[in-house]
């Protein structure tokens, strides 16, 4: 079942995986934007924002992630950090899901906070996994995580990966694995 919004979230199908995470990295910022405007619709706004956070974090974690180790482009503690970012940008955007309305000020205050974790994953991830990635690895390499990345990030897009009840999912499981903080 795909999400249904008039949002273009993009469908790559290839390219080099640094190209393909920096559009989405660019596809972030335009939908926080859209989700600080009142003249958005700003509910259409957090389910593409959710379905894209959400598949494009699976397929960090699943695909790029663990071969940029293997091939020693960042060291451990870079991926598993990303991995942490990830899970608490899923905890504050959970919280925005949850929000009844998105005409208060606690929906603002939530968007205020997811704002501010991936605005600080972005750069940080941009700095210190995707430059060294752009430096150590080649071409085809690039391409084929690229395929890879883009193909898992449109199979959870598909899936409805961004629907409260899984986000819900994935928040408890970053917490049983120590991601992140109990509340």
């Amino acid at each position: 079942m795909s999400i249904d919004t008039t949002i273009d979230l993009g469908r790559p199908v290839s390219g080099d995986v640094v190209d393909l995470i920096l559009d989405d990295h660019r596809r972030f910022e335009d939908l926080l934007r859209q989700l600080r405007s009142t003249a958005s619709d700003r509910d259409a706004v957090r389910q593409a924002f959710a379905a894209l956070h959400v598949a494009h974090a699976e397929a960090e974690e699943r695909h790029v992630y663990p071969q940029l180790k293997k091939r020693r482009a960042v060291d451990a503690h870079e991926a598993d950090h990303g991995e942490h970012e990830h899970a608490e940008g899923n905890e504050a955007l959970l919280a925005v899901l949850e929000c009844a309305s998105t005409d208060t000020q606690k929906f603002d205050d939530a968007v205020e906070e997811l704002t501010r974790l991936i605005s600080h994953h972005l750069t940080e991830e941009e700095l210190t996994i995707l430059n060294p990635a752009r430096e150590e690895l080649g071409p085809e390499v690039l391409a084929r995580l690229g395929e890879a990345f883009a193909t898992e990030r449109n199979q959870q897009i598909d899936a409805d990966c961004g629907r409260t009840e899984n986000v819900r999912r994935l928040v408890e499981e970053a917490r049983a694995e120590g991601l992140i903080d109990e509340e």
